[in-house]
């Protein structure tokens, strides 16, 4: 029996554009071979931080390109923790939790970060470092952000001096809805800092992220970066730049919507026809993730033991900081008669006398 995986958070193989990359790593390496395949700038390949500072409307020295957003979050924790603790949402990305040494919790519910909370345990603390958020389509919940609490919590960073991390790897990868006005946006940048990535939106192999910092954060961070390597890996971020100078992106990210949508709808539908009353679970409007909650009393982690003798993965919610009858479904990997069998396996192992 073929296990069929919730748990990895990467793209399908078909959402890849194989033949495009080939062609735009071939034409980068021929066009621009001395500037791709040598030494060059500690903070990326210099034409696209310039593409990048202009879709967001900064100036290229606030960019800095990274492997991946995840190096971003890292490079922003030694630039700005000093020992002060950083705040996350709870749950959120394990990756973060794992770096951290300690941190403070604010939870998360059906419009994203609570603010009220968030606003109690900044006034019983000092100034954390910074607060990490991933306001779109947020790893492990799916939830977004509500667009009143947006502005409330760019009013608050204003206000309080707060610096916020936005991680938005997610946001262009919308099935419905209307797109809502990013942190950093609604702030100005000067308390927010924005990093993103094209690992969902174009190929997560290539390893290409990056994040938008205030002019005074800048200058420590390319310190930071040219201890860690140094150069980049120049020729993906030039593959990357030629995909975009093409104008390639848009009509992937139509592709690419339409396939993991038809997943995410997969997905909610088989939870409605086997779960309905036993479990609940988030409503997704894009990204790659949506969150279960089990009845209570069920331990996700045994459950993933025995899902696994079944043939069906995820990742249990603990993992994430989440209650222990909670877990994170990944529907962007398999295909949609997988994700249907794959709930069936899984529900066929959940109690049914307890309803959540």
């Amino acid at each position: 029996m073929d296990t069929i995986s919730f748990a990895r958070g990467v793209p399908a193989p078909e959402c890849l554009p194989i033949e495009d990359l080939a062609d735009c790593a071939r034409t980068a390496i021929e066009r621009d071979g001395a500037s791709t395949l040598l030494y060059g700038h500690t903070l990326g390949y210099q034409p696209l931080r310039e593409w990048i500072a202009e879709r967001h409307g900064v100036d290229p020295a606030r960019v800095i390109v990274t492997n991946g957003s995840l190096q971003a979050f890292h490079f922003v924790f030694l630039a700005l923790g000093d020992g002060r603790r950083v705040i996350v949402e709870r749950p959120t990305y394990d990756r973060p939790r794992k770096i951290l040494s300690g941190f403070g919790e604010v939870s998360v519910d059906d419009d994203g970060l609570d603010l009220d909370e968030l606003e109690r345990v900044l006034a019983g603390g000092s100034q954390p470092a910074f607060l990490y958020t991933i306001p779109t389509f947020q790893n492990p919940t799916g939830v977004t952000l509500s667009e009143e609490r947006r502005r409330r919590l760019a009013e608050l960073a204003t206000v309080r001096s707060l610096r916020v991390l936005e991680d938005d790897p997610y946001g262009l990868v919308r099935f419905e809805g209307e797109p809502l006005p990013t942190l950093f946006e609604l702030e100005g940048g000067t308390n927010v800092i924005y990093s993103s990535s094209f690992s969902k939106t174009i190929a997560p192999g290539l390893r290409v992220g990056y994040v938008l910092v205030p002019e005074e954060v800048a200058a420590g961070l390319e310190d930071i970066v040219a201890s860690t390597y140094i150069t980049p890996a120049l020729v993906g971020q030039a593959t990357v730049l030629e995909f975009l100078r093409r104008g390639l992106l848009a009509p992937n990210l139509e592709r690419v919507r339409g396939l993991l949508g038809a997943r995410r709808d997969a997905m909610l539908e088989a939870l409605e026809r086997d779960l309905a009353g036993r479990a609940r679970w988030s409503q997704p409007e894009g990204g790659y993730f949506l969150w279960l909650e089990l009845p209570d009393g069920t331990d996700a982690t045994e459950l993933l033991g025995r899902a696994s003798a079944a043939g069906v993965t995820f990742v249990p919610g603990p993992d994430f900081g989440g209650v222990p009858n909670s877990a994170r479904l990944a529907f962007s990997f398999a295909s949609p008669a997988e994700i249907d069998e794959g709930v069936s396996r899984l529900a066929a192992l959940v109690p049914a006398a307890a309803a959540v």
